[in-house]
């Protein structure tokens, strides 16, 4: 049995990266960029004004003629005279020999005549070629997370497609005879199955849409049967449920019989004591507690971890931060404990029914409070460790 730190350490250096892909920079959010990315123009392409107004040149003139438009789109390189301008709209070509343009609501017009109100200072209002990015300037770094302003500034430098790490397919495989899919009759002695849902609405909330769910009874041979099928065809491999240590749990020897390799079994916490991580050439294993609880809170500390490690994210494991607890607190089980908590600004609060079958306070969760197996006496505000997973 490891103690939390350490399986965190052999996820982060067990989960290769995915293959890496080119793919339409419209169908790239929430992917991580698999190569550094430059600019292949300058941008602004070429001087725009910033305002509805006027250009001219700048000068000790306050009255101008205005002799022409240059409407966004347009391309007009007129040469003007010292008194003359020209109407020009936001996002317009500035001719060559401009270089101010004045807000129109700082001017008064009279026909083709304008009397500037308000001057401008030199240069105002018109965005210099290349004043957001120039050619061959770094866009994006590699490892960037593709987000919608993200796309929106590669769309505008005319960049269709980039190369990002592609994102795992996901095998859940559910075991357990007791197990029921909800809307079905409930018989006595059975439950309804939760965990397969909660997993796919996990996996979906990290952008990973290619998921399949199979149920396995509590038998050898059929567990084998699925894991085999699994193993060879996706990248991740989720299980729930017969990892423990009873007469109906077969899912480890089922793993090992198809040649996974047990990466580590048993952690030093709870909830989620009973975990399994492995790899069988580049897919990787969890073998998740059937218990809900301890399923998604197993899943929130290491499987999601392992995920972003897979899908090129450099900074992998949840945030933690520092906040004051609510009440005393006392660990006497020498395990590493990992409490369903709301936090906010100031405090947090460890909520109950902390059961690893319970997720009714789980639902109401924004962070775990997590108390280190050596911690044994905790004071009413005092400091502790706060995981955020909202």
């Amino acid at each position: 049995m490891i103690q939390v730190e350490q399986a965190l350490a052999i996820i982060e250096n067990n989960c290769p990266k995915m293959p890496i892909r080119k793919i339409k920079v419209r169908k790239s959010l929430g992917f991580i960029l698999a190569e550094a990315i430059y600019s292949p123009i300058d941008m602004p392409p070429f001087r725009q004004s910033a305002m509805d107004g006027f250009a001219f040149l700048h000068s000790e003139l306050t009255q101008f003629e205005v002799i022409g438009t240059s409407q966004a789109g347009d391309y007009s390189n007129i040469a003007l005279e010292k008194n003359q301008a020209i109407r020009i709209f936001t996002g317009a070509y500035v001719p060559d020999n401009l270089d101010t343009v004045v807000m129109q609501e700082h001017t008064t017009v009279d026909d083709n005549t304008i009397t500037i109100d308000k001057m401008p200072l030199c240069f105002a209002n018109v965005r210099n070629q290349g004043e957001q990015i120039k050619e061959n300037q770094l866009v994006l770094e590699k490892g960037t997370s593709i987000n919608p302003a993200a796309i929106g500034f590669l769309a505008c430098l005319g960049i269709t497609e980039i190369a990002v790490y592609a994102k795992p397919k996901v095998a859940i495989v559910v075991t357990g005879n007791e197990l029921v899919k909800p809307g079905n009759h409930l018989p006595k002695g059975k439950i309804y199955e939760s965990n397969s849902i909660m997993l796919e609405t996990a996996l979906r909330g990290i952008g990973i849409q290619k998921t399949a769910t199979f149920n396995v009874k509590d038998n050898l041979k059929a567990t084998k049967k699925v894991l085999k099928n699994c193993l060879s065809d996706f990248d991740v491999v989720l299980v729930s449920g017969g990892i423990s240590v009873g007469d109906y749990d077969f899912v480890k020897e089922a793993l090992l019989s198809n040649g996974v390799e047990e990466l580590f079994y048993k952690i030093n916490q709870k909830p989620g004591k009973p975990l399994f991580f492995g790899k069988k050439d580049e897919t990787i294993v969890f073998a998740l507690p059937g218990n809900p609880a301890s399923t998604l809170t197993s899943f929130y500390v290491y499987v999601l971890a392992a995920l972003k490690k897979r899908m090129g994210f450099e900074a992998i494991n949840l945030p933690k931060i520092k906040r004051k607890i609510n009440i005393d607190f006392t660990n006497t089980s020498e395990k590493t404990l990992f409490l369903k908590a709301f936090y906010n600004e100031e405090k947090v609060s460890i909520l109950e029914s902390q059961s690893s079958a319970m997720l009714n306070t789980f639902a109401l969760a924004n962070a775990f409070v997590c108390v280190p197996y050596d911690q044994e006496n905790i004071k009413k505000d005092q400091e502790v460790m706060v995981i955020p997973i909202n």
